[in-house]
């Protein structure tokens, strides 16, 4: 159990938690703003998990609906929270990693959830077996009005590879050393949809950090997000795309990217079988 206190700061408001004896493993970093209709989930999936070293922060940007009293409800189970302006997701993810404590960071978005109550356990197994650097894994995606699964994205092997077409490990799913945000930086914050497919190329690609595919599903993902909103977000995403690809040392164009949409056509099923 952890003991908060809470001071009015900036216009918001800022819940600190005294930290556990023993140092977190696991931080996860949670941004919203306005969620108040699927934060609960986020949170009980991170309370739900089986492994004890998580600490749980959640970076609020200001809410005028009912999220704060929801982060309010859980504030004994929650690490650290903060409700303020802020400048953006990519903003909300910075300040979430600066505030981590554990080893390894994972992002978990607020309308998203882990998959099962396992999650940490088995990433925690798989940096445990293989030392990388980093775990991603699978994602699946449900329409929101009735659950039911409508994509399977995988994660491919081979990431280095793959991104001048436009193909990136499932960001949701990503885990990495603190110690390597810190070396390495943070997300940009100039990026406006793309930051985490930026992020990534620099540490796979450019700094050559080693991973490890964990081969399963590990979170839920409602469609509609920033990434998934339609015609303009799809624009934004390949001119952001090109750029990161370009800021790392990466030749790529838009008729490699439009390529992966008729790739795409196959995880729309699902009952696909994960392939490696």
């Amino acid at each position: 159990m952890v003991s908060t206190h809470k001071v009015l700061r900036e216009g918001g408001y800022r819940t600190t938690a005294n930290h556990y004896e023993a140092q977190p493993k696991y931080s996860i970093v949670t941004v919203v703003y306005n969620g108040d209709k699927y934060i609960e989930d986020t949170i009980l999936s991170v309370i739900a998990q089986d492994f004890d070293s998580i600490e749980h922060i959640i970076v609020d940007g200001g809410s005028t609906d009912k999220t704060v009293e929801i982060l309010e409800k859980y504030s004994d189970k929650i690490a650290y929270w903060i409700s303020e302006p802020d400048k953006g997701i990519y903003d909300g993810m910075n300040k979430g990693i600066e505030l981590a404590q554990g080893k390894y960071v994972g992002i978990l978005n607020s309308d998203d959830y882990y998959e099962s109550s396992t999650v940490i356990e088995r990433v925690e197994e798989t940096f445990q077996e293989y030392d990388p650097r980093c775990v991603f894994a699978h994602v699946k995606f449900i329409n929101p009005i009735n659950n039911k699964t409508v994509r399977i994205y995988n994660s491919k092997s081979n990431p280095e590879k793959l991104f001048k077409w436009g193909f990136m490990p499932a960001h949701p799913t990503f885990f990495a050393h603190r110690e390597d945000y810190i070396k390495y930086g943070l997300y940009k914050e100039d990026y406006k949809i793309a930051a985490d497919y930026e992020l990534l190329i620099r540490f796979l690609y450019r700094f050559k950090l080693t991973y490890k595919k964990l081969d399963k599903i590990i979170i839920v993902m409602r469609i509609g997000g920033a990434s998934t909103g339609g015609i303009k977000s799809t624009l934004l995403l390949n001119k952001e795309i090109i750029r990161a690809c370009k800021e790392n040392g990466i030749s790529t164009n838009y008729f490699f990217l439009a390529l992966k949409y008729f790739r795409k056509i196959r995880e729309i099923v699902p009952w696909i079988n994960l392939r490696k």
